[in-house]
């Protein structure tokens, strides 16, 4: 019997295990059109943006035009868009920069979802339209000077007096907050609950310092939220959740963002690391050639589609309603640890054009450090998954 040789398909190094063919097309479509946004309109000033320490405002707005803004919500006219679909614009995002990825995800995966999951009818009509045009740009306040990995150590406080309420405290490490027309500020009360409240800029003793002196996320607005005897109406609480699964739940939204943004932010630097390695002669032929240089991208390319599938099939289990928070701590902890991994073994391969933003590795090693430790540190979710685990609780309060 005669037999036809097929010849060999190239391998797509930057697709090795053919990740794209378990995509649909409305999937590679917005992906697309988000990966042609960074390339057009992110990659060629992002160095300048991380160096000046600034997001430019109107790219906040060019994002919203794209849509991006609570894409993957319901409702209240929101696109409505799969959790694979938002997970893949949050890869693309990253693979610019993390400030960008962060922009986004904060508006959409926190300020608004707590909105949407959370508030009233009312607030939903209110805010979540003018949000997703970016007419309107929210940030999300729950981590606090004294009180990150430990929220419900919180000290900002909320008292009713009559039909207000008065919010007294202070947040830390808030995206957005400086350029924020509405803060959701989450506050204990007197009876112990946790409550949210909508706080508008420009209310009396609020105020949203910008923190200067970043080494990571400069191409972000990263700010201090200041509430000072700031007396708002009832109506501004959110009245879907008295406990700390309200802010939670919206972290773990955010969390599901970064699972996918780690991936971009690997694939950047690999893509990188695998040009510059074709490219760069030492002792007559490219460093490509050499075992050492191979290995480093062996094992880059290992991880970056070993992250890659974690997060489609998590991306996969929250449209099909089976993910729970473990699984996206698992995510979260392998996908950014492993891109970390690529961003320093691509550092070597470029010598010292690495430590330039010349190129995008430093940059993406930068904000990787603030992406391991926000949206619960590395060891949180270590914690997370033990006890899920072994069903005991290592927690400092048992």
């Amino acid at each position: 019997m005669a037999t036809t040789t097929q010849a060999p398909t190239q391998l797509d190094p930057l697709d090795f295990l053919a990740l794209d063919a378990l995509l649909d097309d409305e999937e590679r479509a917005i992906r697309d059109t988000v990966r042609r946004f960074v390339r057009e309109r992110i990659l060629p000033d992002v160095g300048d943006w991380f160096e000046q320490g600034i997001l430019p405002r109107e790219v906040v707005q060019e994002l919203a035009k794209l849509g991006l803004f609570g894409m993957h919500l319901e409702g209240y006219g929101l696109p409505g868009a799969s959790s694979v679909a938002y997970g893949l614009t949050c890869l693309e995002l990253e693979a610019g920069d993390s400030g960008v990825r962060s922009a986004v995800s904060v508006q959409g995966s926190l300020a608004m979802f707590a909105i949407w999951r959370w508030g009233s009818e009312e607030q939903k009509e209110r805010w979540l339209p003018p949000m997703h045009r970016g007419e309107t740009i929210g940030c999300f306040g729950l981590t606090e000077p004294d009180a990150g990995s430990d929220p419900g150590a919180m000290r900002t406080h909320a008292r009713r007096e009559g039909s207000d309420w008065v919010l007294n405290g202070a947040k830390m490490w808030i995206t957005n907050g400086t350029i924020a027309d509405v803060a959701v500020v989450w506050a204990q009360t007197d009876d112990g609950e946790i409550r949210g409240f909508l706080v508008e800029k420009g209310t009396p003793g609020f105020s949203a310092p910008e923190i200067h002196k970043k080494l990571s996320l400069r191409a972000s607005v990263t700010s201090e939220l200041v509430l000072q005897d700031v007396r708002v109406p009832g109506d501004a609480m959110l009245p879907g959740s008295s406990t700390l699964r309200g802010p939670l739940s919206c972290l773990n939204e955010a969390r599901f963002g970064i699972v996918f943004g780690a991936v971009g932010a690997a694939r950047a630097c690999f893509e990188e690391a695998l040009a510059y390695a074709r490219e760069r002669i030492v002792f007559g032929k490219p460093i490509s050639a050499y075992q050492l240089t191979q290995q480093k991208l062996a094992e880059m390319a290992l991880e970056v589609n070993r992250a890659g599938l974690v997060a489609l099939h998590i991306g996969r289990m929250k449209d099909e309603g089976t993910l729970r928070p473990e699984h996206v701590s698992l995510g979260k902890m392998g996908n950014v640890r492993g891109a970390l991994e690529v961003c320093r073994s691509a550092r070597t391969i470029l010598g010292g054009n690495g430590i330039t933003l010349e190129y995008p590795v430093i940059r993406h090693m930068n904000n990787l450090e603030s992406v391991l430790t926000y949206e619960g540190t590395h060891e949180v979710h270590t914690l997370v998954v033990g006890q899920a685990l072994t069903g005991e609780n290592a927690f400092g309060r048992g």
